[in-house]
Parts: C-alpha cells; sequence; structure tokens
C-alpha cells in the first residue's frame, strides 16, 4: 500500500505506476490497471485517473510472464556518478545538470535509459520530473523538479517567457548581420519510415528565435541563441529555414558540411544549451546558471577562425 502525498498529487495513475515500477513494461501496467489488480481507495481506477493527496494505493505482487518483453537494463554506477558531477544548481526544489551531448533525456524506443532515469536510480528518495526537454544530441543547462508544485510552477514560467533559454551554435557559412530574429511557424509531421520531423509551416504554431552573431567567416559562423518558445527542434529547423544549417546535424544539415566539420575534429550536433536565467520565485533564486563550452566548441576556437570577426 502506498500513500499520495501532498507534492505527488496531480499524477496520472499510470505515470505514477510507471515511475514506482521501474522497468515493468507499460504494457503490464496497463493491463494490472485494466484488471483491477491496482486499487486506489479499494476502487478501480482508469489509467488517466489524477491522483491526489490522500490517496491509498494498492500495489500487487508483480512477476513478469513468460515470453514477456524483459525490464530495461538499468544504469550503471559510471552512468549516476557522470551526472552527479553534471550538477550546475540545485536547492530543494530545482536540479540544474549540464546534459552530455548523445544522451537522451529518458527511455525510449532502443533507449534503455536516460537522463531522468538515471538520476532517479541516483536518488531514488526524490520526485524527480523533467521541467523541459533537450533533443539527445544537444549538450547543456537541462532543469528536473524535485517536487510536482515546483514543476508546474517551472513549467508555466517557461510558458509564460519567466526563465530565459540561452544557446551557443555553430552553423555553415557567414550569417547575415541584418538576421537578428527568425519568426516563422513550425509544425510536426512524420516520415513514411515513422521518424518525427518538424518544419516551417504558416498554418503552425509561433516561433520566435533571437540571434546574436559571436563570429562570422565564409566556412561558418558562431551564434548565440535565445528562443523565446519551446518548439521542438525550434532551432535547428529554422537556421535550416535561412540557409545556415547547424554543424553535426543528421535530421536537417548539410551532408557536404557536416563532413568538412567532421574533418576539423567535430562529430556532434554543435548546439548547447549554455545558460538559464532563472527568476525570482518561491521555487528559485534570481540567479544565471551557465554551463560550460563543450570541448568541441573550444576546438574550433584554438583553429583558424573564420576570415571575419563579429567584434572587428
Amino acid at each position: 500500500m502506498v500513500e499520495i502525498e501532498a507534492t505527488q498529487s496531480g499524477q496520472r495513475l499510470d505515470n505514477f505506476l510507471s515511475r514506482r515500477l521501474d522497468g515493468i513494461p507499460r504494457t503490464r501496467i496497463y493491463r494490472m490497471i485494466r484488471k483491477g489488480e491496482v486499487r486506489v481507495n479499494g476502487g478501480r481506477r482508469k489509467p488517466e485517473y489524477k491522483l491526489v493527496a490522500g490517496d491509498a494505493i494498492r500495489i500487487p505482487p508483480l512477476r513478469l510472464d513468460p515470453g514477456e518483453a524483459p525490464a530495461r537494463k538499468r544504469p550503471g554506477a559510471l552512468q549516476l556518478e557522470r551526472l552527479e558531477r553534471a550538477v550546475l544548481f540545485e536547492n530543494r526544489h530545482l536540479l540544474v545538470i549540464d546534459k552530455p551531448a548523445g544522451l537522451a533525456v529518458h527511455a525510449g524506443s532502443g533507449v534503455d535509459y536516460g537522463v531522468i532515469d538515471i538520476l532517479r536510480a541516483a536518488r531514488p528518495a526524490e520526485e524527480l520530473e523533467l521541467v523541459h526537454r533537450l533533443d539527445r544530441d544537444t549538450s547543456g543547462c537541462l532543469m528536473l523538479a524535485r517536487n510536482r508544485p515546483a514543476l508546474l510552477a517551472l513549467q508555466q514560467e517557461l510558458q509564460d517567457g519567466g526563465i530565459g533559454k540561452n544557446y551557443r551554435a555553430l552553423v555553415m557559412g557567414r550569417w547575415p548581420r541584418e538576421q537578428v530574429e527568425i519568426d516563422a511557424r513550425l509544425s510536426r509531421y512524420t516520415l513514411a519510415n515513422g521518424e518525427r520531423r518538424v518544419r516551417v509551416d504558416p498554418q503552425g504554431k509561433t516561433a520566435l528565435t533571437r540571434i546574436e552573431v559571436l563570429a562570422s567567416g565564409a566556412e561558418y559562423s558562431q551564434l548565440r541563441v535565445e528562443i523565446l518558445t519551446g518548439r521542438t527542434h525550434q532551432i535547428r529547423v529554422h537556421c535550416q529555414a535561412v540557409g545556415h544549417p547547424i554543424a553535426g546535424d543528421d535530421k536537417y544539415g548539410d551532408a557536404e558540411f557536416n563532413r568538412a566539420m567532421r574533418q576539423r575534429g567535430i562529430r556532434r550536433l554543435m548546439l548547447h544549451a549554455a545558460s538559464l536565467e532563472l527568476p525570482p520565485t518561491e521555487y528559485t533564486p534570481e540567479q544565471v546558471v551557465n554551463a560550460p563550452l563543450p570541448p568541441e566548441f573550444q576546438l574550433l576556437e584554438r583553429q583558424p577562425s573564420p576570415s571575419t570577426r563579429a567584434n572587428r
């Protein structure tokens, strides 16, 4: 029997069980709910039932049936230690880490575990939730809430534009000085193979990106990017739409440019969530949290620079 605390209220029953029963396939969790093996206050509930403080949940003994999908692999000690070392800021409500490039934020198709799964394994007593997401190949500042009230408040701050999100990017070619803002609506679509993509679409959702050129040359430009909306793949698609795709982008990038960058030692998406500007709230102090510039960006700074510097 598990009693729901005030900080856990508002969650869907299926999501609560999925986190509580780490490694159990969601298909099995839905079957348990449907068959009434899981009870809330002695009665049946649907998967979308929203939990409230004081709810008593009965969770039955579990054993995987023969032939049922095995539990996902669990992160090892090295993964746990790596992310604990990546913590940039924390208080009793919030955790900000420097997410490594190449690590997904959560488990999924073909991914046994992501940031949230590793940190939940490292901190089993905490109710950690992702406040927002970063693409798997994007590095930098990622926020996680340590209780549900903080999660809802921080997500509302993001939606209202109260939290500043700033990125560093390296793009193909000379970025035009006059291009300081990209205001192009975006929509999602699905390829024939089931892969999800994003494109500029006049009927899509509002998306606004602001650009500051740090260094500009014929081969590539280095940018500081601020997003005022949080659309999927927003920076990647906006940069592609104006003819300057991000280096190392295997979805929206330029293949020839990516090959040239690999010859320079660049083998990742050159997009980094460099900082978060936190507002003064009951959950956050007024503070700027910075993620160190990754080695790949530093590598280019040590190599011959683009022909024209932005500050000259």
